[in-house]
């Protein structure tokens, strides 16, 4: 078996309750778009002056999330693309945001991100199990992962 498969296949174990799943499908992009946001607020600094040719695109939130798309290559090409297409959604999001609401993304992001939590924790309440994370930290990207594989299932796409 693939780690993809077995690491989905983990995580689904503590989210099989009907309420925790649909908690889930609203918390989870929640919670990675917070990430986003809280990141892309990081002030560029020396960064930006480095990497001044990539324009917008230097930026902490954008090396990031290249990194977490380096740990989604490694597990599944397919899921990858879903998850940079879902990734410059919240990139661009945050862009507008921050144009909309200057030096307010960050408040934006903390907000959803404690939010989602919370949210999240009353899922596993009503689960009765802890989340993954708890046993493995590289559950908190699987979440991600795991809510476009059935996106993937349901377009008959492989993972």
């Amino acid at each position: 078996m693939r780690k993809i498969d077995t690491l989905l296949a983990e995580y689904g174990e503590s989210h099989q309750n009907h309420t925790n799943k649909l908690i889930h499908w609203i918390c989870v992009p929640a919670i990675f778009f917070s990430i986003v946001g809280l990141v892309y607020s990081i002030p560029s600094g020396f960064l930006g002056e480095s990497l001044s040719f990539l324009g917008e695109l230097a930026n902490w939130a954008t090396i990031t999330l290249f990194l977490v798309l380096i740990y989604y290559v490694s597990l599944s090409a397919p899921l990858t693309l879903g998850m940079l297409l879902f990734s410059a959604f919240c990139l661009a999001l945050a862009n507008f945001l921050n144009l909309t609401f200057p030096g307010k993304l960050w408040q934006i992001s903390l907000g959803i991100f404690v939010l989602a939590w919370i949210v999240q924790f009353v899922g596993h309440k009503i689960e009765g199990k802890k989340p993954s994370f708890f046993k493995d930290i590289q559950f908190l990207l699987i979440g991600p992962a795991w809510l476009m594989h059935f996106i993937y299932k349901k377009m008959g796409i492989a993972y």
